[in-house]
């Protein structure tokens, strides 16, 4: 595992198992942490790394010895989630059957997320899948 973090930009480079997911979540959790107002992104934040993190481990066909980045920074007011994978597939949201238990989690993400969308990664190798989270409204509690 590699971590990176400069001004408001966090890295890491993680094992590409899905028992490294939470861990991911765990890094996110800790960088909002010390974003103002971070608290706002966090539930979606959460779920939307989440499922790109496990489409990078489940979907790829990269070797299993690569690692997979993942990448946050809050770009104006909006937390930008990137998920690196060595992978040369793209991801495609799908309507599943109601008896699936898999299928939803670019559902989800294009419901969820702001804009999302898929790129290239530069020297050519893999691509990585990008999300935009707006923050949520604050919520007024009133006697």
């Amino acid at each position: 595992m590699l971590v990176s973090c400069r001004s408001r930009t966090f890295a890491a480079r993680l094992d590409s198992r899905t028992a490294s997911t939470p861990l991911a979540r765990l890094f996110l959790r800790a960088y909002l942490a010390g974003v103002p107002s971070g608290e706002r992104y966090s539930d979606t934040a959460e779920l939307l790394l989440g499922e790109l993190f496990a489409n990078a481990v489940r979907h790829s066909d990269a070797p299993t010895d690569r690692l997979v980045e993942v990448r946050f920074a809050v770009v104006g007011d909006r937390l930008r989630i990137e998920v690196h994978d060595a992978g040369s597939g793209r991801p495609v949201v799908r309507s599943a059957l109601p008896e699936e238990e898999c299928g939803r989690g670019l559902f989800l993400v294009n419901a969820l997320a702001e804009r999302w969308g898929c790129c290239p990664r530069s020297g050519g190798v893999g691509k990585f899948v990008w999300a935009l989270v707006a923050p949520a409204l604050p919520v007024v509690v009133t006697a």
